[in-house]
Order: structure tokens, then sequence, then C-alpha cells
């Protein structure tokens, strides 16, 4: 275990941990200093997040590389710091992979995509993290080791504890090792594009008719379409994979919503990694697909006018992003308001505005006893959900 000089956030030294013993010792020496830790990955989103009070950062980004993987069982294990590129080329090479696509580069970490729940747009075919994550080891914010799910060595009673740590954000250990579901490479995975000229309510109901069953459909607004290089006008990018005969029967399905182009499938990991590095609003809004014309409609008002604005929906999933590079506090506040009927979650939003517009989900009586079981002191990530 080393530290490293100069900070990778707010937090002061970085202790850099390559094993699963040294993220112990570092949790147990914050401990014995009374210091909090900010939880590092790669470190190319910490600015996601609400901000973390913490004295150092403990970074697992040494911390990498395949465990074991059994190709025969569709499931692979990898310490926390193996980044998404290297899981694709490993399980690439055996005509698998890895079915999360989470927003950011490939060279993101599994132990960061896991612990914030990121998911993309083919979480509407095969799960969120949730869904592929079926084992894991992570060190508590008292310094113990756990496992839970596969290769479970040491279980703690009474929690599901596969699905609390994902999506916690740190909060409750520091992830080390996780076990995954892979999924089978289909023998053609093709992708087209839509232009949508009709009202987008009677498109999207036109689509949710059609006898089409894509990996992932994402209507992508026309600068972010053309930006892709995939249109210039409202356009929907949808995935399809399958034999021949099963590609095929899809292409003519969709070429009844609209003129279909092919186009390459680099469209989609041009579409993950179009987020700016420091935007200064990340906004999901969700509500049920009925509804998502309503969504549309408000989150590109959000967007209007705003240089290099990103707003894409996942249909599927009732899910409408948007991204914006820059923008005042003072006008962001004036665009959220009035907001549909629906579910905001930020991702990413200016530091003095998230008790505004982002009150805590994280400070009910029930989250605040399961962070005493697990981080009693409050050592991991402080404040990053907004946790008193």
């Amino acid at each position: 275990m080393t530290q490293v000089a100069g900070p990778v956030s707010a937090a002061g030294a970085v202790i850099d941990a390559s094993s699963t013993s040294q993220v112990q010792e570092a949790v147990r020496d914050a401990a014995a200093r009374g210091e909090a830790l900010r939880i590092v990955g790669a470190g190319s989103w910490l600015h996601a997040g609400r901000p973390v009070r913490a004295d150092s950062s403990l970074s697992v980004r040494s911390l990498a590389g395949v465990v074991e993987y059994v190709p025969g069982d569709l499931t692979i294990t990898a310490w926390a710091g193996t980044t998404l590129a290297e899981l694709d080329r490993v399980t690439a090479e055996h005509g698998q992979w890895l079915a999360l696509d989470p927003f950011g580069a490939r060279d993101g970490t599994l132990g960061a995509t896991v612990a914030t729940g990121s998911f993309g747009p083919l979480a509407a075919s095969f799960g969120t993290p949730r869904d592929v994550v079926l084992g894991l080891q992570c060190v508590t914010g008292d310094g113990e080791i756990v496992n839970g799910g596969a290769r479970v060595v040491k279980h703690v009673a009474g929690y599901d504890l596969v699905r609390l740590m994902t999506g916690a954000w740190g909060t409750l250990g520091v992830l080390t090792m996780l076990t995954l579901r892979l999924r089978a490479r289909a023998p053609v995975d093709a992708t087209y594009a839509i232009s949508i000229s009709a009202p987008l309510g009677e498109w999207i109901a036109a689509y949710r008719a059609a006898s089409v069953s894509p990996l992932a459909t994402e209507l992508l607004l026309a600068t972010t379409a053309s930006a892709l290089g995939v249109g210039s006008d409202i356009t929907a990018l949808v995935r399809v994979s399958g034999n021949d005969e099963a590609v095929a029967a899809q292409e003519k399905a969709l070429a009844e919503l609209g003129a279909v182009r092919s186009v390459s499938g680099e469209a989609w990991a041009a579409l993950a990694g179009r987020d700016p590095s420091r935007p200064t609003v990340a906004l999901r809004l969700s509500h049920r697909t009925a509804r998502i014309a309503d969504v549309w409609e408000f989150a590109t008002a959000i967007a209007r006018d705003v240089p290099d604005a990103i707003v894409h929906a996942t249909l599927d999933r009732g899910i409408t992003r948007v991204v914006l590079p820059r923008v005042t506090d003072a006008d962001l506040v004036a665009r959220l308001h009035p907001a549909p009927e629906c579910t905001r979650v930020f991702e990413v939003l200016p530091a003095a505005l998230w008790r505004e517009v982002a009150p805590s989900a994280a400070s009910d009586p029930l989250s605040q006893r399961v962070r005493a079981a697990f981080d009693p002191d409050r050592r991991l990530n402080p404040g990053i959900l907004g946790e008193a």
C-alpha cells in the first residue's frame, strides 16, 4: 500500500491499495485516526453525487485483474479496479460479453459501475447491475471483510449483501471483488437508425405495438443524433441481435416505423462517452413508458438554447436523461420548475443546489440503521448520498 502525493478529489492524501488486506488496513488506519475516506476507482467521475466530507482518498485502481473466469458457466470474477474495457477484451475471446453499458468511457472501473448502480440502454433487456452481479467481496466501514452471493467465504446474516452494496455509492463498504453473469454473443449484432417525423407520442405507440424485441432502443435529440453521425432529426437508435433470419425479420418490422438506416454499432459507445468530463448537471427523469413523450418535452425544454446539451431516452425503461455542459445555478433552478409528475434522479448537480432541488433520500430511519450496521462511524464517502 502506498500513499501518493496530490489529491484526486477534495480529500487530501491518496492511499493506493492493491489487495483486499491493504483496503482493510487503510480503513482500520483511518478509524484509528478518526478520519473519513473518499473511495476512488478510476477517478473520472468524482464530480458525481453530493460533496464528500473526507480527509483522504482510498484508491482501488491497482486492485485489478481477473480472478476466475469459467466460460462454460458464463461467470467471471474480477477485482473492483478492473476496467470494463479489460472485461470486454477477456470475454470476447470466448464469444461472451458483460451486458453493462454505463454512460462514460469503457476505462471506468467495475467497482465504480456497481457501487453507483450505473447502467445504460442495455438494462432494458439485461437488467441493471443488481441483476448482473452474482456475488461480491467488500470491506465495511469498521474494517471487516465480508462476502455475499457467489464465492461466499463469510456472509452477513440477514442482509442480501449483493443488492445492498450495489448502488450504495461506497457508503456501506469498499467493493474489492465481484462475480458477474455473462451473456453469449449472438452471431449478428446490428444497429439501425430511424428518423422520427410523426408526432412523438404516436410514434412511440406504434413502436410499442410493433413486432420487435430489440436489445436496446434509445431516442436521441436531433443535435445529439447529429453529433453521433446517425441522423439530423429526432432519431431512434435500435440495436437487435440473433441469427441472420431473426435480424432480417426485426429490420423488416422496424421499417414499418419509418425509413431504416443501418449504422455502425460504435454509435452506442459514442453515446456512452459523449458526456463532457465535468457537466454542470446530469439528470434522469423516469415515468411509465406511456408518458415518456411528456417527459421528453420537458427534458428538451430544459436543454433548449444550451450549447452541446445532450438529451436521450431509453424507451423500454421510461427513462429520459439530460446532460447540460454549462448552465448557471439560477438558470438551472428556473429550468427545473415546474416539472411533470415523474421521478428525478440527479447524477451531477452544482454543490450549492443539492439541498434546494434534490433533497436527500438517505436520511430515513431504515437507511440510517443499515448504514450504522456496516459503517457506524460514517467513515466511507460521508455525505455523498446527502445523509446527515
